[in-house]
């Protein structure tokens, strides 16, 4: 994936659209945008480069670092200073704003983590110290809402740069902030907004989500934690979708499976997990942070990562520019469904890149106790210290979360050293049961699901270490209308529906807002099944499970042609489920006995293989 972002829309942005991301744009020194998309990018094309240790990349990004460490003032503040006249299609008459700069703050703490360039701590020290002194007379709300809801992306990095120079200011600075930013802890625990539709704006929530354990870390009183609970749940429980995000679009909007999820919600989302997992190590949020990564986030790129959907849909079968049942709906032209890169509108165009890079950079966590923690499982290497400063790699091979199976191989780098004894700590998924581990071939221990397994031992180079995690066909129940999913394992499963792709072009006149062309997406097979007589208990014995050893192996499993698992159910056609808005229509009560004629087969695949889908189901008798 990430090399398709190299050679995708990743690593061409100043390419593909140079009207924000060229010369011109304000974090580069220019008139142009100088709001959020342009350091959006670098979010994520910096990680991807330092990842892939591609010098083309780093070049690319190397201009937008230098140029704001040199735009720091004496008095600490950096970044465009200076307003410019309304100009069609950027952003670039809100210079002082505090929002874009703490976008910036994570690029730079990137940067040093990659570089280890110390010119970041001095500027990072100035710029909080600029805050300190500022904030009081200029709140973050002077300017933006924006900067409210998302200040703790600001305060993460306050306590990022406390944790390498123990300057106690910073700890004055993260009182300040918290105290000046939404109060996520009180909306969660005192309010009942996660239950009121247009409430929040879903990236604030996705961004804001973080906020309370956060600043937990500095205060330390459980009720952060507890907001944090009830939030997650209230979530769900309200907005939530199969696909483990939430109806917003843009503002939050309940849990019908036709509302839409934005692309900028779900790679926030999975940064706020990677944070919250970093200070809490709960294993739930690890289970979801794959649920989201491995279904929501492959299918609203296209394979080539060239152009993206706005919003997704749960329950999707036809892409086409059409005014639907969004927020949205009247701002952006019809165009929120469609692939294409300014659809909907560009902030995801821009924001997109950081979902694989970061997830891939939040694969595997140092322990306490000397060791290293396999926490989210991908094909990966990790080069680190354990111990007393040993360096070791440990190689994952794997074809997950298409296969069961993950294969951990032990190198020693230092040649001197014929052993080293270290924890190896694995986490154990939530949803399996009975894994078993094996070192060196030889069997370990058997483990039930949502634990860490820690392994103490002296290791020797090429020891091995195999997990296989059995993964059963579940159901899961509760969504909208009494509907349900089918997952098995990491993955959520979804009808597989025909698809007919066309490419339109745009109208000179809507280039600068939505592009140059566009992709609609129609169904070429029925949809509106409901899945008949389905009895919970025993769905991994009524669900056939079909494997194509080979397919498993591909590099690239995302898309319709080259799903390598397929699900075996029945189900009935329920006529009366047709089209509303050319999407699915208000889908039935599940046993309000609307299906019809004789059950049939019908085939599921991983969510994130689909384009057009149904994943949340009716159930009929």
């Amino acid at each position: 994936m990430l090399k398709r972002q190299k050679t995708g829309a990743t690593g061409h942005m100043d390419t593909l659209y140079p009207l924000v991301m060229g010369e011109r744009n304000g974090w580069l020194g220019g008139d142009g945008d100088q709001w959020e998309r342009g350091p959006y990018w670098i979010d994520g094309l910096l990680p991807l480069a330092y990842i892939l240790d591609d010098k083309e990349l780093k070049n690319k990004v190397q201009p937008w670092v230098e140029w704001a460490l040199k735009s720091q003032q004496p008095n600490g503040f950096f970044g465009p200073a200076k307003d410019y006249p309304g100009e069609e299609g950027i952003q670039r008459d809100n210079s002082a704003d505090w929002w874009p700069r703490m976008v910036v703050l994570k690029i730079l703490q990137q940067y040093y983590s990659a570089t280890g360039d110390k010119r970041v701590v001095d500027f990072l020290t100035k710029y909080f110290k600029y805050q300190l002194e500022t904030l009081p007379n200029q709140p973050l709300g002077k300017w933006t809402f924006w900067a409210e809801y998302r200040e703790c992306d600001n305060l993460q990095a306050v306590y990022w740069l406390y944790n390498i120079t123990g300057d106690t200011f910073l700890l004055d600075l993260g009182n300040l902030l918290h105290k000046q930013g939404h109060d996520f802890t009180h909306m969660f625990l005192e309010t009942n907004h996660m239950a009121c539709q247009g409430s929040i704006h879903c990236v604030n929530l996705a961004q804001g989500l973080k906020e309370p354990i956060i600043y937990y870390q500095q205060s330390g009183d459980k009720k952060y934690k507890e907001a944090l609970t009830k939030g997650f749940a209230d979530i769900k429980k309200f907005n939530g979708q199969a696909q483990g995000m939430y109806g917003g679009d843009e503002p939050l909007h309940g849990n019908n499976p036709t509302q839409g999820v934005e692309l900028c919600a779900i790679v926030e989302m999975m940064y706020s997990l990677e944070k919250m997992i970093e200070i809490t190590g709960d294993l739930s949020m690890v289970d979801h942070i794959e649920k989201i990564a491995f279904n929501a986030l492959p299918t609203q790129v296209t394979d080539d990562f060239m152009h993206k959907q706005y919003f997704q849909q749960a329950n999707q079968v036809m892409l086409t520019r059409h005014r639907r049942n969004f927020y949205e709906d009247d701002s952006h032209a019809g165009t929120d469904l469609l692939y294409g890169t300014l659809t909907g509108y560009p902030c995801c165009f821009s924001n997109m890149h950081q979902g694989w890079p970061k997830f891939t950079q939040n694969l595997w966590y140092a322990t306490p106790d000397g060791g290293l923690a396999a926490l989210i499982f991908s094909p990966s290497e990790v080069t680190a210290k354990v111990a007393n400063n040993i360096d070791v790699c440990i190689t994952e091979n794997t074809y997950y979360p298409m296969d069961n199976k993950i294969r951990f191989t032990i190198d020693i780098l230092d040649k001197k050293v014929r052993s080293v004894n270290f924890p190896f700590h694995i986490r154990i998924p939530g949803w399996t049961k009975g894994a078993s581990i094996t070192i060196n071939g030889v069997s370990y221990k058997t483990a039930d699901g949502g634990k860490i397994e820690i392994i103490n031992r002296d290791w020797k180079k090429g020891d091995y270490v195999e997990l296989e995690m059995p993964m059963e066909v579940k159901v899961e129940e509760g969504w909208h209308e009494n509907s349900v999913s089918i997952e098995r394992g990491p993955l959520v499963y979804a009808l597989k529906i025909g698809e007919d792709w066309q490419k339109k072009e745009v109208s000179d006149a809507e280039k600068n807002r939505y592009g140059e062309s566009y992709w609609e997406v129609r169904p070429t097979t029925k949809w509106n099944y409901g899945l008949h007589r389905l009895d919970f208990k025993k769905a991994n014995e009524l669900i056939r499970t079909n494997i194509d050893n080979e397919k498993i192996k591909s590099d690239y499993p995302w898309n319709l042609s080259n799903a390598p698992i397929e699900l075996k159910v029945n189900a009935k056609i329920i006529p009366t489920w047709g089209l509303y808005n050319e999407m699915a229509g208000p889908i039935p009560h599940s046993w309000s006995g609307a299906g019809e004629g004789e059950p049939e087969e019908i085939t599921l695949i991983p969510y994130g293989c689909t384009t057009l889908r149904i994943s949340q189901f009716p159930l009929v008798y």
